[in-house]
């Protein structure tokens, strides 16, 4: 009779943790995030743009910045920075198929400020070795993705608040379970009533 009590009483907690984690718990949080259908939108935006900057990387001349005493730096921070905004394309893109992906979600928010950070220095240098006016065009054209980089970083921080408020409910709810399977009385295993 015990055994049956504590395997209902191991079915009941194991159905309310699927349940638990099948279903979204509302929080204040994700009351705030955004569909994934709408965030993916933003993330084919910000893979669109991250194109854009390499087209526009593209059409630097480090050569003639060399010939004009420009260091060796330049032309390494330019070959780094395309290949980070290939691959910040590239991420955005595979990210907008699956949001909800916290950890390729913040990989990509890395790499986006890793790319931030670069084109300031080679927006320098093509200010100094190329043209004034090429290098607004760049911080022009970087600046065109902030309000769907402002939109993705809340989308993150909603999604982690979303993320933790759930596996704080889970949490609870199997330390409710063990603290029902713990209090339930045992019996000692019935003898088969014979005796040797």
């Amino acid at each position: 009779m015990a055994f049956t009590l504590r395997a209902l009483a191991v079915f009941a907690c194991a159905a309310a943790l699927h349940g638990q984690s099948a279903a979204r718990p509302v929080a204040p949080s994700a009351a705030n995030l955004e569909p994934d259908w709408d965030i993916g939108v933003v993330l084919g935006e910000m893979g669109a743009h991250a194109g854009r900057l390499r087209a526009a990387l593209d059409k630097a001349n480090v050569q003639a910045w060399k010939e004009k005493g420009a260091s060796e730096t330049y032309a390494q921070q330019l070959d780094s920075c395309k290949a980070q905004t290939q691959a910040f394309h590239d991420e955005a893109l595979a990210l907008a198929q699956n949001p909800e992906n916290l950890a390729d979600a913040l990989k990509l928010l890395f790499r986006i400020e890793g790319v931030n950070n670069m084109l300031g220095s080679l927006e320098e240098g093509i200010r100094k070795y190329q043209s004034a006016e090429d290098a607004q065009a760049l911080t022009a054209l970087a600046a065109e993705n902030g309000t769907n980089f402002g939109r993705f970083q809340k989308y993150l921080v909603d999604l982690a608040a979303e993320r933790e408020q759930r596996f704080t409910v889970m949490d609870k709810e199997a330390q409710r379970c063990r603290t029902l399977l713990f209090s339930q009385p045992s019996t000692p295993a019935a003898s088969s009533g014979k005796k040797k």
